[in-house]
């Protein structure tokens, strides 16, 4: 740490118990072994067809555009990786996804719960849609929690069947993997103590030292906008963990001068240290999906299904687990809630 830079005099969450707590997660992201994890369990429009052949999404994203809009039409219908899924005996009958376990409101656990702190959060609410779905039991999910950047590896390792953490739609990453259609909207922010000059993704970053997770849209943002030079003078990008939330305890620590992620997750991270905020606006406009391998074209189509029928569900929908998980750390949920989905025409 830098001699002088240890924030004193914090209070509540904001001071040594969001500390320990932040700290306690973090060793638990790392230490924990996958959990097998049992809980209860927008606008629509009919299954579309399933004539793209595999690699699709792959052409796609040779000409990418708008990543977002790279994926294929939703549809019920079983194929391979689904039906490799379901073969599952006994136990193992369980659609493993990659998730987060320390992302307060997104997928984390409850200290507070009792017994078992179990994962819940917005994103978990997903997984467990999807594995309704699928295997007709929203408990036949087996969780495994993995750090920012190895989302990518865990899917084409096999290690997981998706990952459903946050993960922002990008051209960069449709190269690797293939994404659902987004059931998220947020963009990049400055997350900075509240005693802090500085004012957002402005010049008051100047000469400041940020933090990012390795493997994030807000790192490879950031390195784009220094290559391109119009990153503030002096910024310092020399910072990065392998989980966002160690961000937040660096910052808590003094070690560092601000954060760079998502808003949605820099919000969620203010409600658990009241001594930080966001700084100014987004700067950038990001769209979470849900990632698979690039060759799981029918469990892709399955899932932009599920998310159909998610945002038109008003009763336990995607509004619902919005209002639940979200509503008290964001602003509005219509500026949440991405647009109404578009998919690759077939061919």
């Amino acid at each position: 740490m830098r001699a002088g830079r240890l924030r004193t005099g914090l209070k509540g969450w904001g001071g040594v118990g969001a500390m320990a707590l932040a700290c306690v997660l973090a060793v638990l992201a790392a230490l924990l072994l996958p959990m097998v994890h049992a809980h209860g369990g927008g606008d629509g429009t009919d299954d579309g067809g399933h004539g793209v052949a595999h690699g699709s999404q792959a052409r796609a994203a040779q000409e990418c555009t708008d990543p977002e809009k790279q994926t294929l039409a939703p549809s019920g219908d079983d194929g391979p990786t689904i039906d490799e899924i379901r073969s599952r005996e006994g136990e193992k009958r369980k659609l493993i996804v990659g998730v987060d376990q320390n992302s307060y409101r997104w997928g984390y656990r409850d200290p507070n719960s009792g017994g078992d702190a179990e994962l819940e959060g917005f994103d978990i609410d997903l997984a467990h849609r999807i594995a309704e779905d699928i295997l007709g039991d929203a408990d036949a999910v087996q969780f495994k929690a993995i750090p920012t950047d190895q989302r990518i590896p865990a899917i084409q390792d096999g290690r997981v069947d998706m990952v459903v953490r946050t993960m922002t739609i990008n051209c960069d990453r449709l190269e690797d993997v293939a994404f659902s259609a987004p059931y998220f909207r947020t963009g990049q922010q400055v997350l900075a103590p509240k005693s802090s000059k500085i004012t957002g993704y402005d010049g008051t970053l100047a000469g400041k030292e940020i933090c990012t997770a390795a493997g994030s849209t807000a790192l490879s943002t950031l390195e784009q906008d220094r290559a391109d030079g119009t990153l503030p003078d002096g910024v310092d990008l020399r910072t990065t963990v392998p989980s966002q939330l160690d961000c937040l305890v660096r910052l808590q620590l003094g070690e560092v001068d601000a954060v760079v992620t998502d808003g949605a997750l820099a919000a969620s991270q203010a409600a658990q240290d009241p001594t930080v905020e966001l700084k100014g606006d987004a700067f950038t406009t990001e769209y979470y999906g849900v990632a698979m391998k690039k060759d799981a074209d029918d469990l892709v189509r399955r899932v932009n299904r599920v998310l159909e029928q998610w945002r038109a569900d008003r009763a336990g929908g995607w509004q619902h687990s919005y209002d639940r998980w979200l509503s008290e750390t964001m602003d509005d949920a219509a500026k949440s809630l991405p647009p109404t989905p578009q998919y690759l025409r077939e061919s």
